[in-house]
């Protein structure tokens, strides 16, 4: 990451955006709601199924209200369908890998930045470890973006297709898909995603500016300058 200040603002712009990707997906928590009706019963009953990260909707069961029967069913047998935890946690975890990393980085250039300049390894490992971050910026955000599409499905109206209970062959249960909690921020954080990938494409060229590469450095001094001068020719 280059000494400059336009570095530095890259840093700090890169570390608020890995807050933000880790805590928008991390720390979501939603449910999912149908309405059940009994042919024995004139109101219709609700049924709720809670998940959250890391998404492991195969153990999300339903849920009815305590000491209410709906229809006979032992609803708690039932769950949603699909596990996207691996997705979900190769996402978040990595988002604090980078936030920890940027935390290591900054101490490096702000309290040793003469070692930082005067290297000539450290500038190169940066470099590759910010092309290795961007690429895998790419893959874990396209892979919670495929992920983030497959709950939206396996929480909405597929529900009332999927869900035993509410198919046909069992007459007296009618069922009706009610809502489901908004995950507007779950799409924020794959926005977010993917403009890391950008940031830290765009940061690679600073931290380049800084390798040998770039700007080569003289391995020794020329010999005329502040010392003796060369023996003149015959």
């Amino acid at each position: 990451m280059a000494h400059t200040v336009v570095g530095a603002v890259f840093d700090i712009t890169i570390m608020i955006a890995s807050i933000f990707a880790f805590a928008t997906c991390g720390g979501f928590k939603g449910k999912t709601e149908i309405l059940v009706q009994c042919t024995k019963a004139t109101e219709n009953k609700t049924v709720t199924a809670a998940f959250a990260y890391p998404f492991r909707l195969n153990h999300a069961s339903f849920q009815v209200p305590p000491k209410v029967n709906v229809c006979d069913i032992k609803w708690n047998e039932y769950v949603l369908i699909g596990d996207y935890s691996s997705s979900a946690q190769f996402y978040v975890t990595f988002a604090v890998f980078v936030f920890l990393y940027c935390i290591a980085a900054l101490l490096l250039y702000v309290g040793y930045t003469n070692l930082y300049r005067d290297s000539r390894k450290l500038p190169m490992i940066d470099f590759v470890i910010t092309l290795v971050a961007a690429f895998l910026w790419l893959v874990s955000s396209s892979a919670w973006a495929k992920a983030l599409t497959d709950i939206k499905v396996a929480t909405g109206h597929n529900i009332i297709q999927e869900l035993e209970p509410c198919e046909k062959q069992h007459s007296g249960v009618t069922c009706y898909f009610d809502s489901v909690t908004s995950m507007g921020s779950l799409n924020v954080s794959v926005i977010i995603g993917f403009l890391n990938v950008i940031l830290w494409a765009g940061n690679a060229w600073f931290v380049y500016k800084e390798t040998s590469w770039h700007s080569p450095s003289s391995i020794a001094a020329p010999h005329g300058q502040g010392g003796i001068p060369p023996p003149a020719g015959m």
